[in-house]
């Protein structure tokens, strides 16, 4: 019975006082997910973003600077932390569990969601999206252009080159991952596709010398991926890649296709 009369006054509350958007309008915003923390960062007002999500404040899990992601708030996603903050709006991922998306949208909060971008252009569209939620249109369009501009200074001429791309926990991308996209844009050809790989398949250190790649990206820290066998490569280029680039879009692909074609460009 308490918890039920809580729930009332707490419906009650959102009733009686209806939000005072920020900047004129727009609305107040609460993030769930390191990617559209990124993008908002880029298209909101500071003062509309009430709370970003706690992975961009790890510096294992972020996709944005930490010290950018810091300057927010962050949650941890409770349906009780984000109504404290009495948002307008809450942006998840398009894998938001149903009940909690239910609870925020009977509580008076639009929920919107957005999916994972397997492509440029998918990614384009989610920054417009979120840019036109935070009313900042032109801001999107600058984030795209932006993201364009990178891709045009790194597209790729010549031959591909063999790579892999090892990440955290010893997985590779599947072909329709984002960076692989980016790999391919500034001239890598990815090896694991090539010996039948998919998406998080996990490539030991053991097949990795048996047949080694012209280039191994490494993104991880596992021990098998610093392990001293693969000095005895010299065939075999290897360079390091944040973490922070392999898994969304925005502004992130900026740096992400910047720092593959400073890699491609030293590869001898």
């Amino acid at each position: 019975m308490k918890a039920l009369a809580a729930a009332c006054l707490l419906l009650a509350g959102c009733a009686a006082s209806p939000h005072e958007r920020a900047g004129g309008g727009r609305p107040t915003i609460v993030s769930l997910n390191p990617c559209t923390d990124a993008i908002l960062a880029e298209v909101a007002d500071p003062e509309q973003i009430l709370a970003v999500s706690h992975y961009s404040h790890d510096p294992r899990a972020t996709s944005m600077p930490l010290a950018q992601a810091r300057r927010f708030r962050a949650t941890g996603g409770t349906v009780e932390e984000v109504l404290a903050l009495d948002p307008d709006v809450v942006v998840g991922s398009s894998f938001m569990a149903p009940a909690t998306r239910a609870a925020f949208e009977r509580l008076g909060v639009q929920v919107e969601t957005v999916g994972i971008a397997s492509t440029v252009e998918a990614s384009a569209a989610q920054v417009r999206q979120l840019a036109a939620l935070a009313g900042h249109p032109a801001r999107g369009e600058a984030v795209v252009g932006k993201i364009d501009a990178a891709l045009a200074a790194t597209r790729a001429e010549g031959e591909p080159v063999p790579a892999i791309l090892w990440q955290p926990d010893g997985i590779v991308p599947g072909e329709d991952a984002l960076v692989t996209a980016l790999m391919r844009h500034v001239g890598f050809a990815s090896q694991s596709a090539a010996r039948g790989m998919g998406q998080a398949d996990y490539l030991s250190l053991e097949r990795l010398l048996a047949d080694p790649p012209r280039v191994l990206l490494v993104a991880g820290s596992e021990r098998g991926q610093r392990h001293p066998a693969l000095d005895a490569l010299p065939e075999m280029d290897r360079a390091s890649l944040d973490p922070a680039l392999l898994y969304c879009g925005g502004p992130t692909i900026v740096r992400a296709v910047e720092r593959l074609a400073e890699i491609r460009e030293g590869v001898s």
